[in-house]
């Protein structure tokens, strides 16, 4: 694997990441910005940080008609963020007026943000999705469903779990990127999160790219933690 772990900074405000961020010293890294902080602290900490050097996924998740997804897009694209993303629930329409807002957005010269869909978040178990979103499914299947759409609507990926990425590579691309949330290294808590996996599987399964949250915020040295980390994504001896 070629990417690097990318480190959920779901922190409550720019002091407190940039603080946290200062363990890291000069490393340009990739860095998840979700509701949390992109709320408290708006467009002026992404464009700081990309400034920094820092690659940047802002998780948004947007979901609503196709024509405020697509010039909520349009928006976004200008702050070169280079990842964002929508739920696939808000259908093909919207998931490609999606597409014509980054599109449009995107200054001239530059490459657009690469665009993924939620499929069912990885803290939803199969029961709950059947009695909470009467889907009458079973959850590969949705996740699937979902893939399959976000492919033909023109999308780069998904937002999955890491063990529904061999599955969601056969039914789209293998070249179809899978953002996989709910790493976590051997011994870990899992938290809220339920559809799990380890940096290891996550990379055997053939995950594009981890998501990597509590793991490295909440402990005392941030730093080994993502390197550890990094070293069980890429299998480094």
């Amino acid at each position: 694997m070629t990417t690097k772990p990318i480190i959920a900074l779901d922190i409550p405000s720019k002091q407190e990441a940039i603080s946290f961020l200062d363990s890291f010293e000069q490393e340009s890294l990739f860095l998840k910005i979700g509701m949390e902080l992109y709320y408290s602290e708006g467009p002026d900490l992404i464009r700081e940080l990309k400034e920094k050097g820092h690659q940047i996924f802002l998780d948004l998740k947007l979901h609503d008609i196709p024509n405020t997804v697509y010039r909520a897009m349009k928006v976004l694209a200008t702050l070169e963020v280079d990842m964002v993303n929508v739920h696939a629930a808000g259908g093909t329409e919207m998931m490609q007026a999606a597409v014509k807002g980054l599109e449009e957005g995107t200054k001239a010269g530059k490459k657009r943000p690469l665009l993924i869909a939620v499929t069912q978040l990885t803290s939803t178990t199969e029961k709950q999705m059947q009695s909470e979103q009467l889907i009458d499914s079973t959850l590969d299947n949705s996740v699937t469903h979902y893939a399959k759409l976000a492919y033909q609507a023109g999308l780069d990926g998904v937002v999955c779990s890491a063990l529904e990425a061999r599955m969601i590579h056969e039914a789209t691309s293998q070249k179809f990127l899978c953002v996989t949330p709910g790493i976590r290294p051997s011994g870990s808590d899992e938290g809220d999160q339920k559809r799990v996996a380890t940096p290891e599987f996550a990379a055997k399964e053939g995950a594009t790219h981890i998501v990597v949250g509590r793991p490295i915020t909440q402990v005392e040295y941030p730093i080994i933690a993502y390197k550890n980390i990094d070293h069980q994504w890429k299998g480094d001896k």
